[in-house]
C-alpha cells in the first residue's frame, strides 16, 4: 500500500527478453557466471560505475561493479543513470513501490527518498512514465537482484546533466547519506560509434578521471565534449558524493567495447566498471 492507502506502484520491466534473457532461470545462470568470472581486490565499495548496454555486450564489465559492492547486505542503494529518451529539467526520482527484477521485485527505500527530496529541490518530480520506458536503471537490476537481493532502492534519472545538477544532486547525497550504510551506482556507457582506435583514445579520458577520483576533471572534460559519455552527469554526481561520504580510493575495475564481443571493431560501444571506497574496505 502506497502513503494514500492505494495500491503501492510499481515499476515494471521493460527489457527483458531484448536486451537480457527473458527466462529468469537461464538470466540466473547469465549472471552468476559473469560475477563468478570478475576478480576484484575490495567488496565492499561505497559506489561504483556500471554500463547499462545488452547484457551479452556490457555483462562481464558491469559483473565487476557488483563484485565490488559485495554480498553484505545495505541500507540501501541508490541508482543514478541518464535518460535517454526524454529531456528535463534536473532529476526524476521514484519515492514510492517498488522495482520490478526477474526473480522478484525490490522496494523502495521511501523514507531515506524524503530524506534526500528535503536536502535539494533537483528530485521533487517522478516522472513514473519516464522511468517506465528507460533502459540505463533496469540494466542494473539484474545483477544487483543477485548480489544484494530484497535491497531498497532509490532509483534516479538524470534530465540535466550540466555541472549545477550533478554537483548538486551529489552534494545533496552526501548531505542524505553521509553516515549511513547507503551504496551508490552510477550508470553510464562510454562513447558511442566510432572505430575502437577513436573509442579508446575518446574514453581515456573518462578513464583518466575515474583512475583520479576527481569528479571535477571529469565534469571538466565532458563539459568540453559531452559524447564522452552517456551518463557523464550520473558518474559526476556519484564520483562527488562519495568522496564527500569518506570514499578516499578507488578506479577503474575493466574498460572494454562491444566490439570484444561482436567481433566488430569498426564501430563500438566503450563499457566501464569503477569501485570507490574507504582502504580496507
Amino acid at each position: 500500500m502506497n502513503r494514500t492507502g492505494g495500491p503501492s506502484p510499481l515499476r515494471r520491466l521493460a527489457f527483458a527478453g531484448t536486451w537480457y534473457a527473458g527466462d529468469p532461470d537461464r538470466l540466473a545462470d547469465d549472471v552468476d557466471a559473469a560475477l563468478d568470472a570478475a576478480v576484484v581486490s575490495s567488496s565492499r565499495a561505497r559506489a561504483v560505475v556500471s554500463p547499462h548496454a545488452g547484457l551479452i555486450y556490457s555483462g562481464h564489465v558491469a559483473a565487476h561493479s557488483y563484485r565490488a559492492l559485495g554480498p553484505s547486505p545495505r541500507e540501501a542503494v541508490v541508482l543514478v543513470g541518464p535518460s535517454h529518451y526524454e529531456a528535463f529539467r534536473g532529476c526524476a526520482m521514484l519515492r514510492q513501490g517498488a522495482l520490478e527484477t526477474p526473480w522478484g521485485s525490490l522496494p523502495i527505500a521511501e523514507s531515506l527518498a524524503d530524506v534526500l527530496a528535503a536536502k535539494t529541490g533537483l528530485v521533487s518530480r517522478a516522472f513514473e512514465q519516464i522511468h517506465a520506458r528507460e533502459h540505463s536503471l533496469e540494466l542494473q537490476l539484474p545483477f544487483l537482484a543477485r548480489v544484494l537481493p530484497d535491497t531498497p532502492v532509490i532509483p534516479i534519472l538524470m534530465g540535466d546533466q550540466s555541472r549545477g545538477v550533478a554537483f548538486g544532486l551529489g552534494d545533496a547525497l552526501a548531505e542524505a547519506f553521509g553516515g549511513r550504510d547507503v551504496a551508490l551506482v552510477a550508470s553510464s556507457d562510454l562513447s558511442h560509434y566510432q572505430d575502437a582506435v577513436t573509442a579508446q583514445t575518446m574514453d581515456r579520458v573518462v578513464l583518466d578521471s575515474l583512475d583520479a577520483f576527481d569528479a571535477e576533471r571529469l565534469m571538466a572534460a565532458l563539459e568540453r565534449e559531452p559524447h564522452h559519455a552517456c551518463g557523464g552527469g550520473p558518474m559526476v554526481a556519484v564520483l562527488r558524493a562519495a568522496r564527500r561520504m569518506g570514499a578516499t580510493t578507488g578506479g577503474v575495475l575493466k574498460y572494454a567495447d562491444s566490439g570484444d564481443v561482436s567481433g566488430d571493431k569498426s564501430s563500438v560501444v566503450g563499457y566501464v566498471s569503477a569501485a570507490f571506497g574507504e582502504p580496507g574496505a
